[in-house]
């Protein structure tokens, strides 16, 4: 691929690790339990439907629920397809609907048109299963979070937490200038956000990719880890499994287990997320350090007016991104 690609620019204000996240029931919630006509037949009409019927495990009733609402608030047209489907969480592309909070004309999660032109755009639906998501590796993110401390320990609450802490990470994420799938709407296990990629044409991982430009590529990660550390947020689960490259750009994926700089296990998970990195590329053919890396990552920026770098840009290239040609 011949782009080039620049880096987001970062807001000025990307999050507070303190924040409180709501994760009371929400109007889904109450939803389910009132049982209404025209929600019993949503909910026909969805499980009748073909590609849900080998999910039928994930669309509980409170599930359908959501659904149900995020139809309603207009984040939601239509319905297609899995695009994938794990123990934890299955992901299902879906058209965009006209919610007011619809992102704005030519950003990612609109399709990327013209200014004035809202396209119609697909999303993705990812729905967190409530009975068999890895309650206890949950727990082990979750515990110590600032942002939920006291939460309840029975299941639905850490699912329910888990994906308002996916949606409020990939927020903060992107304030911070970090390439991450641009967040639409939550409701309660259900998040709404960018597709990258199509269904057709699914974005490929790092893993699956030959890197042409490693030392580009290297430059765009470790700039984003130091972003992320900027904005007191550490992936956690870095690696070339949750990177993936669609038409030239590098995009970090699969944010929920992000942790806040505070975190009891930050250190331990920035540590992994380190050795992770400099191990894919150095099988790549660089001679990266784990320890430089993390060094790079938690010193401070310069102040204006000092080393090249002050303007939140990677002083080695990070303004491109690598090229990449998918393995057979």
């Amino acid at each position: 691929m011949s782009e080039d690609f620049g880096l987001l620019e970062p807001a000025d204000q990307p999050g507070d690790e303190w924040e409180q996240l709501d994760v009371s029931d929400t109007e889904a919630d109450r939803i389910a339990l009132r049982q209404d006509r025209e929600f019993d037949e949503f909910r026909k009409r969805i499980k009748d439907t073909e590609q849900f019927k080998l999910q039928e495990s994930v669309f509980d009733d409170a599930t359908l629920a959501a659904v149900y609402k995020l139809v309603q608030d207009g984040y939601v047209d239509a319905f297609g397809g899995p695009v994938s489907t794990g123990k934890e969480a299955s992901v299902f592309e879906a058209l965009g609907g006209q919610a007011g909070e619809r992102p704005e004309p030519g950003s990612e999660a609109a399709g990327g048109g013209p200014e004035g032109v809202t396209p119609e755009r697909e999303v993705a639906v990812k729905v967190y299963r409530i009975n068999s998501s890895n309650f206890r590796q949950m727990r082990d993110y979750l515990e110590g979070d600032p942002r939920f401390d006291g939460i309840a320990s029975d299941k639905k609450a850490v699912v329910l937490a888990w994906t308002r802490k996916e949606f409020a990470n990939l927020e903060r994420a992107r304030k911070a200038g970090v390439r991450v799938p641009e967040p639409i709407a939550v409701q309660r296990n259900v998040l709404v956000m960018e597709l990258v990629g199509h269904a057709e044409e699914r974005a490929r991982r790092l893993s699956e990719v030959d890197v042409e430009n490693p030392e580009t590529a290297y430059e765009v990660v470790r700039e984003y880890m130091r972003r992320l550390y900027g904005a007191g947020l550490i992936h956690g689960d870095l690696s070339e499994y949750n990177m993936i490259i669609h038409e030239g750009e590098l995009v970090i994926i699969d944010m929920g287990q992000a942790v806040t700089v505070h975190h009891p296990n930050a250190g331990e998970f920035l540590k992994r997320d380190c050795e992770n990195v400099a191990t894919f590329f150095t099988r790549q053919g660089i001679d990266v350090d784990p320890d430089d890396l993390r060094a790079y990552v938690t010193e401070p920026e310069p102040e204006p007016g000092g080393e090249p770098g002050a303007d939140g840009e990677s002083s080695a290239g990070a303004d491109e991104v690598p090229e990449a040609d998918e393995r057979e």
